[in-house]
């Protein structure tokens, strides 16, 4: 069988600008379709039914001035007309405009009309737009369906969009007649039940993610507890036991923390219910059970809590690479090379020792009054590969040393050489070039008492 949705409309444009479309002959047997509207949506669906091989009636209130915006196969005229031609009728207004229908309230009858409008805002009290037309026509078959139907996806078919059409009505016949049409048209109705459910079915296209509401509030739970945990036990806890400040690590840090825990618990929460109803049938001796309402809806959100869960790591994954091009961590990675390097030279004896003087640096351990600063002046040069008898050094920069080393000494074998450190001054450095570092200069005194003469 051949699918409709998949069918190529638009076939060219005609000299007086209406378009053909590809085996539009209309089916002897088929109902005459009506459409009063000449919106977007009208337009779409014209095209839509004229290609599914119906024969289309737009009624408009000025059939002269959108003639040339349907097909040529579709005929436009007037809204009484259009009504007594058609066996079926879509209303495309507005709903604030059905009043403006009623001289055709005799017209219409005893014929089928499909209501295809939508609310502006989520109606849970006042009466359907469906209900509403009810109500001005009596004596006709209402039919609610296609509002959740977009004119694009009437265009393009179901490549862009979905399939379902819902359907509601208290004439079971008129809504097979509907059905038909959208089996026809390459759609897949669904059936509701009476027109009370319209007031459901014209809600839908107002909902914005129905089914990521709860897995987005679970994250969004799960992230402010465990930044509250770690904001208390990194951030606060110091600051009120050792009067230590670390609340520069609130943006990046502790959000780096809390992401992997967030994700874990929400991958957690992926597999748990599969246990449980596994639980729950093995417990009831059967799978023909239905589970609990909130079980069976804890089901169907796992996929979007498996989304939740991986959003979340790849966020903890990019925290995690901007963390080495923070001032601080460079700050931290270079006193731990500086530290290294000094176990390394000791061991050696390529360095001279200081008395007294511990091989970190100034600001390892902080004198009181001297708060940590978040750039560091260092500059570290890795080593590079070296052949034929060259050397291969790097050197560590550093402004603030108050010590002398030796020059650096050539390797004699190739490849990666050892590090070596070496100062730029003989003597410490004077008042000035620490007074930048830091804003009190008493801060330096013990670490600077500690440089042999």
């Amino acid at each position: 069988m051949p699918d409709e949705m998949a069918r190529r409309l638009i076939l060219e444009r005609g000299d007086g600008g209406a378009r053909h479309f590809e085996d539009a002959v209309p089916d002897p047997s088929s109902p005459v379709i009506g459409i009063l509207g000449t919106g977007d949506f009208s337009r779409s669906l014209a095209r839509r039914l004229v290609a599914s091989g119906y024969q289309v009636v737009v009624g408009s209130r000025t059939p002269t001035r959108f003639v040339a915006l349907f097909p040529e196969e579709a005929e436009v005229t007037t809204q009484l007309e259009a009504a007594n031609k058609a066996d079926l009728i879509f209303v495309a207004v507005y709903p604030e405009h059905h009043s403006t229908l009623m001289d055709l309230k005799q017209t219409l009858a005893g014929k089928t009309l499909v209501d295809v409008s939508n609310s502006l805002s989520i109606n849970h009290k006042r009466p359907s737009n469906a209900e509403l037309l009810a109500d001005y026509f009596p004596g006709s078959f209402v039919v609610k369906g296609f509002n959740t139907v977009s004119a694009w996806t009437l265009q393009m078919g179901a490549r862009d969009g979905g399939r379902q059409v819902f359907l509601c009505s208290n004439s079971q016949t008129a809504k097979n007649l509907v059905k038909s049409i959208c089996h026809r048209m390459g759609f897949i109705p669904v059936d509701m039940g009476l027109l009370s459910s319209s007031l459901e079915i014209e809600n839908l296209p107002l909902y914005l993610f129905p089914s990521w509401r709860l897995p987005v509030l679970c994250m969004l739970i799960l992230f402010i507890f465990f930044y509250l945990y770690n904001f208390i036990r990194d951030v606060l806890y110091p600051f009120i036991t050792e009067h230590k400040s670390a609340f520069y690590k609130m943006p990046i840090e502790v959000v780096n923390v809390t992401l992997p825990s967030v994700a874990l618990v929400m991958l957690a929460l992926v597999y748990l219910p599969g246990l449980l109803a596994a639980f729950l049938q093995l417990w009831s001796g059967t799978k023909y059970n239905r589970f609990p309402n909130w079980l069976d809806r804890w089901l169907l959100s796992r996929k979007q809590l498996g989304l939740c869960s991986f959003l979340c790591a790849v966020l903890h994954a990019v925290y995690s690479l901007c963390l080495p091009l923070r001032k601080s961590a460079q700050f931290k990675l270079s006193n731990m090379a500086y530290k290294q390097m000094c176990l390394v030279s000791r061991t050696l004896g390529w360095m001279r020792k200081c008395g007294g003087w511990s091989c970190t640096f100034p600001w390892a351990s902080w004198p009181s009054g001297c708060s940590p600063c978040w750039r560091s002046p260092l500059f570290l040069q890795l080593p590079a590969p070296s052949t034929g008898g060259s050397s291969a050094s790097s050197s560590l920069h550093l402004v603030t040393a108050p010590c002398s080393w030796p020059p650096p000494t050539r390797s004699s074998t190739g490849g990666i050489g050892p590090l070596f450190l070496h100062g730029t001054t003989s003597t410490c450095p004077p008042h000035s070039s620490w007074s930048w570092f830091c804003p009190s200069w008493s801060c330096w005194a013990a670490q600077r008492s500690a440089c042999p003469a």
